[in-house]
Parts: structure tokens; sequence; C-alpha cells
């Protein structure tokens, strides 16, 4: 998935001389917080609702005036993706750099916006939460030929796979989040088991007593 599948385009931006005032109603009016500021066609800044609450503050050491223009308090070093860009490119850039949105520019042009919600998003559809499916993890050794024969487990029991995403735990195993269609996921659960796989969702049920 790419920066280009989920940012939003086009994007409201505003000019550097709109009152601070003019910025905040934006965004109430629009449903958003994160607001690109523009002249002509390039960027020049970023402003937030963080920082609209900020520069007005009455606990600011000098608060800005509601009628102070936005190039006083928006921010000017910015960092931007492209469209092409990665999905989780933009998402380790987000939270190395502790930031909400990210501009996305093609050209030295404003094309987009990504902002923390849209990376969920796309963790819903990478991960096919999306849409009606039951949810399965398996434990697997780190080792070649551990993630095959757990699909061929799979479709040889005529299952379809919505989506797959592993992860590390441990030095020597990984961790497999599977998205399968079928809602009668405990009885494979208990097939996986008997074929001795380790998994871990859904958990086995506690014998009656």
């Amino acid at each position: 998935m790419l920066v280009r599948d989920i940012m939003t385009s086009p994007v409201v931006s505003i000019k550097p001389d709109v009152t601070l005032q003019d910025a905040y109603r934006t965004m109430q009016v629009m449903g958003i917080r994160h607001l690109p500021v523009v002249e002509g066609e390039v960027l020049v800044g970023v402003i937030t609702d963080r920082d609209l609450r900020l520069a007005t503050s009455a606990l600011a050491q000098a608060p800005f005036p509601p009628d102070s223009r936005v190039s006083a308090s928006m921010s000017r070093k910015i960092l931007t993706a492209d469209a092409m860009d990665p999905v989780e490119e933009a998402a380790r850039i987000m939270r190395a750099e502790r930031i909400g949105c990210l501009p996305v520019v093609e050209d030295g042009r404003l094309v987009g916006i990504i902002t923390g919600l849209d990376l969920l998003d796309a963790l819903m559809r990478m991960t096919g939460a999306d849409k009606p499916s039951g949810r399965l993890e398996v434990r697997l050794p780190d080792q070649p030929g551990e993630l095959t024969r757990l699909t061929s487990f799979l479709s040889h029991r005529d299952l379809n796979v919505h989506s797959i995403m592993t992860y590390p735990d441990g030095p020597k195993e990984i961790r497999t989040v599977l998205r399968i269609g079928s809602i009668e996921i405990r009885n494979l659960a208990q097939d996986l088991r008997r074929a001795e796989f380790d998994v871990l969702w859904p958990p086995e049920k506690p014998c009656p007593r």
C-alpha cells in the first residue's frame, strides 16, 4: 500500500495571511486538525489545532490575539511524503518525529495529506479487519518453509486468506496473524493444534467442570 492510496486529496489549505481565528473556524467547519499553509501551490508551513491553542492560550508567555496571522504561529520546518512512498515508511517518519500529519508533495506542489487516522484506516485494510472474517494467530519457527506449511494447511481446506502479517517474537520465532474467510475459527484452531501448530488465537476453550 502506498501513500497515494490513503492520502486525502484535494487538500484543505490556507494562506499565510489568514488569521488564527479564521484558521480555527476552517478546522471546525471541515472537521480537521491539520492545515497546510501554501503560497500559490507551494507548501510553506503547517498549522495544527494544538498550535492554535498554544498560540492563543492565556497561559502562554506572550499569547497571540485571534486576529494574528497564521504565518506567526505555523511550523516552517516541514516533513513531507511522496505519493509513491510506502505507507509503512510514512508511519515510521510520523512515529519517529512525533507528528500527526505528513503533507504529500509532488514536483514542489501540495497534492495531498495523510494523518494518524489515515494510517489506522490503512492498518484495518492491510489486516482485513474492515471486512467480515475470522482472526487466527499462530507462532511459527523463523525459518524457511514454515509459512508455506501453514498456508498449505489452509488451502487444503479450501479456506481463503484475506491477509497475512508477521512480526518477530523473540530471536527464533515469528507471530503470524491471518484473516480467514471463515467464521469457524475455533474448529480450525483445533485442527491446527492437532497438526502441531502453536495457535495463540483463538485461545483454547477451558474444559467444562
